[in-house]
């Protein structure tokens, strides 16, 4: 076993540079590093450095469902700039959002747990991922399962990540549910059956009432063994390469540069900004680009920070007649209660994710499978952390078009590392997105019609009731549209020469260095894309484990 040479956890050395040694290093503490880090100190001879930019996830909301709204603002996440196309300009400038906490998104998202379609990985495949088809991919999202409703085909118990049912699930949540099956939407017992369509209550990354991120489903337990070692606040600087091979890296803690070897591989899993940011910063990308911020070039691969894309989403805010949403629970007693309630016995409104129900449905008919996917917010303002309706009681209906043809691309603005990449997301850059979000939107309205739900509702706010044409929808939609902070895509599996990585999630012109993350993805799975990332994860420590 490779030791960590001079580094020892939790304690900084006072030189200004420190070469350390071990076998793997792993580059974010994100939802996939977490699994990879875990899964391979599994094996007592070798040993594995996780480096993680962000801190440690002790903040407490973090790990209570209810307070995932708490985890969507200030310093948990990293917040950059993205580009608008011409017509989507916004004051003020809208930002893409990466977590910035071990755990990654998992530790700050809201938790719900989605797979995708079978099609969705036979169009992995399609473009150059061999061997991740829905059948490759199934058996690694068995492995990660504890369900504690489901024990079947497609869901597994036992595993590491705790995949529950909401217990608190709010009169009102029931009440759009009824007014979906009222607007001829079919109800779905399970949205990861491999069948998607209908409405349903979604299953969270929750266990016994709190959060299961990918920090304390994976890395929590793993943390005593001594062939692991955590370094949170490490900001990765490059990844070292020497003569073709990516032999280490070299980061900063509190102002201090230290030089970290790998004896074996380099594992990227900083998500897909930060990780083609961090391939330029070493070399690796459009040779021509990396030329003109003075890099050395080590591997020539124009499709670094290619291919990006994310879901783009709708807001739809209602004003309430009554106290009829989790609202409510902003007054300071009702916030009591439902702390007490927390404390006691993990239920009440903190054991909810707040978007107890949702719906995947079509916003273009020619689609094999639906494409448009629907969140049920009991509350108004509940993700901003403020009340936007009068009298403070609303809910809010979100939608996003999940399967996305625009595309959009991460470049660096310069070679400084300090400096953020610039992003240019492009939505709607293909009409097709548009036209899905519009159509959408129209059948978010319709729903919200039906008298299961109507009875509760005093006035539409977002969109004005004046807007009632598909004319007006649609420039509501180009106008109002935010991201729904999945980027995906950007160092994609692939043969072809715009492919990033083998189907091993080995770089291609690099030896010993791999990508891990939601970047490899060919293409964005058709909804929250979490378990997948927990899924890749799993795959790159089998793949690790394999290699000679």
């Amino acid at each position: 076993m490779t030791v960590f040479g001079s580094a020892r956890w939790g304690i900084l050395p006072q030189s200004q540079t420190v070469v350390g040694t071990c076998d793997y290093i792993v580059i974010g503490g994100g939802s996939t590093g977490c699994v990879v880090a875990s899964r391979m100190s599994e094996d007592a001879d070798v040993s594995v450095v996780l480096l993680e930019e962000g801190p440690n996830d002790v903040n407490p909301y973090i790990h209570i469902p209810g307070a995932y709204y708490k985890t969507a603002q200030g310093p948990l996440l990293k917040r950059m700039a993205w580009e608008p196309t011409v017509d989507q300009s916004r004051d003020p400038a809208p930002t893409m959002v990466q977590a910035r906490v071990l755990g990654g998104g998992s530790s700050v998202n809201a938790m719900i747990y989605i797979r995708g379609v079978p099609a969705d990985y036979a169009g992995w495949e399609e473009l150059g991922a061999k061997g991740w088809a829905y059948d490759d991919v199934l058996p690694y999202f068995l492995r990660s399962e504890d369900n504690n409703r489901f024990c079947n085909e497609v869901h597994g118990v036992g595993g590491p990540l705790g995949v529950s049912d909401i217990d608190q699930i709010h009169p009102l949540t029931r009440a759009w549910l009824h007014a979906c099956q009222q607007a001829g939407l079919p109800y779905n017992q399970d949205f990861n059956s491999g069948d998607q369509a209908g409405c349903g209550l979604y299953q969270i990354t929750a266990r016994n009432g709190r959060r299961s991120s990918a920090a304390t489903a994976f890395l929590k337990p793993a943390r005593h063994r001594p062939n692991l070692r955590v370094q949170t606040r490490a900001c990765v600087s490059r990844i070292i390469v020497e003569q073709g091979r990516a032999t280490g890296v070299e980061y900063v803690v509190n102002g201090r540069k230290w030089i970290l070897r790998a004896e074996r591989e380099v594992i990227l899993s900083a998500g897909a900004i930060a990780s083609p940011k961090l391939l330029m910063l070493s070399g690796i990308g459009p040779a021509d680009a990396l030329r003109e911020h003075g890099i050395q070039v080590e591997a020539d691969l124009p499709g670094v920070g290619q291919n990006l894309q994310d879901h783009i989403e709708m807001s739809l805010v209602y004003q309430l007649n009554g106290p009829h949403s989790y609202d409510k629970y902003k007054k300071a007693r009702w916030k009591a209660a439902a702390g007490l309630n927390y404390l006691l016995f993990r239920g009440g409104p903190a054991s909810s994710n707040l978007i107890e129900g949702g719906a995947f449905w079509w916003g273009n008919r020619n689609e094999t499978i639906p494409d448009v996917q629907f969140f049920m917010v009991v509350g108004a303002g509940i993700e901003e952390g403020v009340d936007t309706v009068p009298g403070g009681n609303g809910c809010t209906v979100n939608l996003g078009q999940i399967r996305p043809r625009s595309r959009g691309e991460v470049t660096l603005k310069s070679a400084n590392p300090a400096d953020d990449p610039r992003v240019a997301p492009r939505y709607f850059s293909d009409p097709y997105d548009l036209d899905a979000v519009t159509e959408g939107t129209m059948a978010a309205l319709d729903i919200m019609e039906k008298p299961a739900i109507q009875r509760y509702i005093a006035a539409r706010r977002t969109p004005s009731a004046t807007m009632k044409t598909r004319a007006d929808i649609r420039n509501f939609c180009m106008r109002t549209a935010h991201a729904a902070l999945h980027p995906a895509g950007t160092c994609r599996i692939g043969q072809d020469t715009m492919a990033v990585v083998d189907p091993a999630l080995r770089v291609h012109g690099i030896n010993g260095l791999r990508v891990a993350d939601a970047s490899i993805m060919p293409t964005l799975i058709s909804g929250n894309p979490n378990a997948v990332c927990i899924m890749i994860g799993e795959r790159a420590a089998g793949f690790l484990k394999e290699s000679p």
